[in-house]
């Protein structure tokens, strides 16, 4: 499985972004596929997946961000929207494996990340 994000930038207080994220290397196109993301010195946090037409958030996003998947299902994006410094942080698109059960609200089910992109908001 691999995954490549894209979208990332710098974005003043109360801006939007989106990031996208192509996927591939598996044909079995239902699978829980997530973005989650690092700040420097904070634990990671998984802030939103989706499984078919059903979608989860984290509180600190619920609201203000937004995970989608293209109609061929093979990019998946999150619109951003209401930015604040705290949002600041490396983030990361991810799929868990595919085939198998998955959580789209569990973090340990997301087994393949992409190599980040890097928001910043000032």
């Amino acid at each position: 499985v691999q995954l490549v994000e894209s979208g990332g930038g710098s974005v003043e207080s109360g801006g939007s972004l989106t990031l996208s994220c192509v996927v591939s290397g598996y044909t079995n196109k239902r699978n829980c596929l997530g973005w989650l993301r690092q700040a420097p010195g904070k634990e990671r946090e998984l802030l939103a997946g989706l499984y078919g037409g059903s979608s989860w958030y984290a509180a600190s996003v619920k609201g203000r961000f937004t995970i989608s998947q293209s109609d061929a299902e093979n990019t998946i994006y999150l619109q951003m929207n209401s930015l604040t410094p705290d949002d600041t942080a490396t983030y990361y698109c991810a799929a868990a494996q595919p085939g198998t059960y998955c959580d789209i609200s569990r973090e340990a089910d997301f087994r393949y990340w992409g190599q980040g992109t890097q928001v910043t908001v000032s």
